[in-house]
């Protein structure tokens, strides 16, 4: 009997209207730490685990960041993120394509860069409880985006061969780490990337948003 899609969801920006406080949050980090950042090269590392994003905005600016300062700014973004939480909102047609999963039996996980809290506020807009779903955050794996951990650790979470799983995400980031593991990834454009760069990261198809891949669920899910 042929296998049923399962499904592996990216979460700021996927499912949820987050990526812009996720940027400001960092903005004011770095701010706070006198490290001048303009707001869209961090954008263009959201996505990333924060320490890898921090890494590599360390080598494109030439600034050396300690471990030390390297913690203190999660941190910072952690509590500058938490004033935001009121504006994250759930994407449009998020809620209702999970339900659809959910009722047509289809297995889905979430697989987050950011750690349990951030989850936890991203969670809550989607009206879903962290004990009640499948979900692996940050904390759960060894490294972040774009290596493929995460998204192995969500296909063992669901107990499906990674290769039939559906990675949906808005960044490059997403598509490279599903390339990485053999998942097949779909994109997104409700975190700012656009359908070239979606596509030439591996995303075997490009969707507007939640509602538009709610939509068009019958192109890339297989039913057994």
């Amino acid at each position: 009997m042929p296998s049923r899609t399962s499904f592996i969801f990216d979460l700021d920006g996927t499912l949820t209207d987050s990526v812009y406080q996720n940027v400001s949050a960092w903005k004011e980090a770095l701010d706070s730490e006198q490290i001048p950042l303009a707001m869209w090269r961090i954008h263009r590392k959201i996505g990333m685990s924060g320490g890898l994003m921090l890494k590599s905005l360390s080598r494109e600016t030439g600034l050396s960041i300690s471990a030390e300062q390297a913690q203190r700014l999660s941190e910072k973004h952690a509590k500058a993120y938490d004033r935001l939480k009121g504006q994250i909102i759930a994407l449009p047609g998020a809620v209702e394509l999970l339900e659809s999963l959910s009722q047509d039996k289809f297995k889905w996980c979430i697989a987050s860069s950011g750690g349990v809290d951030t989850v936890k506020i991203n969670l809550k807009a989607l009206n879903l409880d962290f004990d009640d779903i499948n979900v692996i955050s940050r904390d759960d794996v060894k490294y972040g985006k774009p290596d493929p951990d995460l998204f192995l650790a969500a296909a063992h979470k669901m107990d499906v061969p990674i290769e039939e799983c559906l990675v949906i995400g808005d960044a490059i980031w997403d598509m490279l780490a599903a390339r990485r593991c053999k998942a097949t990834g779909i994109g997104l454009l409700s975190g700012g990337y656009d359908i070239g760069e979606l596509e030439r990261a591996g995303a075997l198809r490009v969707y507007e948003d939640p509602l538009d891949l709610l939509n068009h669920l019958d192109e890339i899910a297989s039913r057994p």
